[in-house]
C-alpha cells in the first residue's frame, strides 16, 4: 500500500487510504490492528496517527478519518488536517491559493494551502464549552474554571471541543515531566466519558501562550493544532489573552485568530518527509499486538 508521511511541528501523520492508492490496491481497511502496527516505531512505520482520506465527487468536502496509534479513531486533528490539505495540494487535488472543504467526524473545515504548501490555514469551526458537546458529566453548563484532583493535587480546568474534546489547565510551571505525569489520569479522568485531550498551559503575556500536550489516544505529543485552538479560546475566555494567539509548543508555533462566537482559524506549517510503499509482510511478523501499546 502507498503512503505518503508529513509532521506538523514533529506532530507525524502517514496518509493513506483510496485517495492515495486508487482503484488498483483495494481490500485494505483502517482496522485497529493494522492501524497499530503501522503506527509503532518499531514494527511499522511510525507516527502519531493515520490520515485515511476517501476520493470526493466534484463541489463535495474531501472526506477524511483520523486515527490514533493506539487504533482508536479521532473525531478531528488540527494538524492532521493542514497535513491532509497540503498532501491534496502535493497531489495536485486541490491549488494553492484555493479554499477547500474537508470532513472529518469532528465536522467540516475548510483550508486553503499558502507559500507553496509550507503553510497551511484552516477555519476549524467553534469552540464550545458547553458540556454536552465536549461531552463532560453532570448539569448542562459551560465547563469553565471547575476543579479536579490529580494525584492528590487540586488542579482548576476548562473544558471545550472543537469537534474533539479538551481540557485546559492553567500553570505557573509546565513541563513534558508534568504532562507525562498528570496527562494520562486526567484523559481517562471520570469526568469525560469519552476521554479527553490534555493542555497544560503558561499564558506569556496577551498574545502569546505555551502549552505541553498530552494527546488522547497518542500519549505526550510535541505539538497539536486543535489544541491549539482550545487552549488559545480557553485563555480569551478567561480574560488572559486578546483574539490573536500565538501558541508555543515543543514543536514550533501555530496562530490562532479567534473570532466572534469562538470561531477560530489555525495557521502552521506542514513538512513533507516520505513517500513509500508499506508491504503487507509487517502484518505477518508474529508479533503480539498487545505488546505494541
Amino acid at each position: 500500500m502507498r503512503f505518503r508521511k508529513y509532521h506538523a511541528l514533529g506532530n507525524d501523520y502517514i496518509v493513506m487510504g483510496p485517495i492515495v492508492t486508487g482503484p488498483r490496491e483495494e481490500g485494505w481497511e483502517p482496522t485497529r490492528e493494522l492501524v497499530r502496527t503501522i503506527c509503532h516505531r518499531n514494527y511499522g512505520l511510525g507516527s502519531d496517527g493515520i490520515l485515511w482520506g476517501a476520493e470526493s465527487a466534484p463541489g463535495e468536502p474531501f472526506g477524511l478519518r483520523i486515527f490514533n496509534p493506539d487504533g482508536s479513531e479521532a473525531e478531528m486533528s488540527g494538524n492532521g488536517v493542514r497535513i491532509f490539505a497540503r498532501y491534496l495540494a502535493d497531489a495536485q487535488r486541490v491549488g494553492t491559493g484555493e479554499a477547500f472543504r474537508i470532513e472529518t467526524r469532528g465536522g467540516v473545515v475548510t483550508a486553503v494551502v499558502c507559500d507553496g504548501g509550507r503553510r497551511v490555514e484552516v477555519d476549524m469551526g467553534r469552540v464550545s464549552f458547553a458540556s454536552e458537546a465536549i461531552p463532560v458529566v453532570g448539569w448542562p453548563r459551560d465547563v469553565v474554571n471547575e476543579r479536579m484532583t490529580i494525584d492528590g493535587r487540586e488542579l482548576a480546568f476548562t473544558a471545550a471541543t472543537i469537534g474533539n474534546p479538551h481540557c485546559v489547565i492553567v500553570l505557573d510551571e509546565m513541563s513534558e515531566a508534568v504532562a507525562r505525569r498528570l496527562g494520562p489520569a486526567i484523559e481517562t479522568h471520570q469526568n469525560f466519558p469519552r476521554r479527553t485531550n490534555v493542555q497544560f498551559m503558561r499564558v506569556r503575556d496577551r498574545g502569546n501562550i505555551e502549552i505541553e500536550i498530552w494527546e488522547r489516544g497518542a500519549g505526550y505529543t510535541l505539538a497539536s493544532g486543535s489544541s491549539s485552538c482550545a487552549a488559545a479560546a480557553v485563555a480569551h475566555r478567561l480574560g488572559m489573552v486578546d483574539r490573536a494567539v500565538t501558541v508555543h509548543m515543543p514543536g514550533g508555533e501555530i496562530g490562532i485568530e479567534i473570532g466572534e462566537g469562538y470561531a477560530v482559524r489555525m495557521s502552521g506549517p506542514v513538512t513533507r518527509v516520505a513517500d513509500g510503499e508499506l508491504h503487507a509482510e509487517a502484518f505477518g511478523c508474529g508479533i503480539d499486538s498487545k505488546a505494541l501499546y
